[in-house]
């Protein structure tokens, strides 16, 4: 890569219920990101964290009607597109660290104000694809992908003007194990393309990635990797809020991201969801900035 890559604090806990999310980011770069990226030979700047709106932890932890916190990630949703497109301009490669996957819709708006056929690789145990009607909780981290897709508060999907900022047909699912009735009826409407775990069972993680590479490579002029630790089993990443059996392998995930760092195809990337306050030794965040590692091109010999 000859691009300087520039790592992006996303320090946002709004998305969801739990607090600790928002130390994600200091807790990736405590457990070395910058060292590491450079060590494999990368030009990388760190950009420090994107402000975010004071936390109200009465508000925070109240049941509020409709939207979960909505105002504030309207206001830190518009804040990251801003960062997140500026460092596109420079020809930067966006890492964007959380933080709570609702991030995802202000970095994603960013990315997509310049590139014309957008895809998205949504390596992840959820589908992220709720409205505010199917939530229950109202709680905005399952929902930035449908908003990103266009549909949900029109705030939100019309935010930098332009909707959608990714067409359905240049979405992809992988490592999915957690969906809602509503998400299953959009993913089968729009025919999106989807890898469960247990596609990726039966088929192996190298059969996944190649023919997700394939699948975008030829429609899109820049694919966006937002990937969820959660993705991976909670035994290899326990330091997460919304922890769902079964998931990818440690071994897996690395061999994934290596094979997509090969294909040249990722023009940015979020890595979403550590939460260094139910987590073990900052684990997770090790295993993340080990995650950076393996898609930047580090290698045994």
């Amino acid at each position: 890569m000859n691009k300087i890559i520039e790592l992006i604090g996303a320090p946002t806990t709004f998305g969801q219920k739990k607090l600790g999310v928002d130390l994600g980011p200091d807790a990736i770069r405590y457990a070395g990101v910058l060292p590491r990226l450079k060590r494999i030979g990368h030009a990388v700047i760190d950009s420090g964290n994107v402000e975010v709106p004071p936390l109200d932890i009465e508000k925070f932890m109240s049941q509020q009607e409709g939207l979960q916190n909505y105002e504030e990630i309207l206001t830190f949703s518009k804040s990251l597109k801003d960062k997140v497109s500026k460092s596109i301009q420079q020809d930067h490669f966006p890492v964007i660290l959380g933080g709570d996957h609702s991030l995802a819709i202000g970095s994603i708006s960013g990315v997509a104000e310049h590139y014309d056929d957008l895809g998205v690789i949504w390596y992840d145990a959820h589908g992220d694809l709720n409205v505010p009607e199917e939530s229950p909780s109202g709680n905005m981290h399952g929902m930035p992908l449908r908003i990103l897709a266009g549909e949900g508060d029109e705030k939100l999907v019309q935010l930098g003007g332009f909707a959608p900022k990714v067409k359905p047909e240049n979405i992809v699912l992988i490592g999915m194990r957690d969906l809602d009735f509503g998400e299953r009826e959009y993913i089968k409407k729009h025919q999106i393309r989807t890898y469960t775990i247990a596609d990726i069972d039966e088929r192996g993680i190298r059969s996944v990635i190649e023919e997700s590479i394939a699948y975008l490579k030829e429609k899109t002029d820049g694919v966006h990797l937002s990937l969820d630790v959660d993705a991976l089993d909670p035994n290899e990443t326990p330091g997460t809020g919304t922890k769902v059996l079964g998931g990818l392998t440690y071994r897996e995930s690395h061999y994934a991201l290596e094979l997509l760092n090969q294909s040249g195809i990722i023009t940015s990337m979020d890595i979403v969801e550590v939460n260094p306050l139910v987590d073990v030794e900052n684990h997770t965040a090790q295993q993340a900035v080990a995650l950076l590692g393996s898609f930047f091109g580090e290698t045994l010999l």
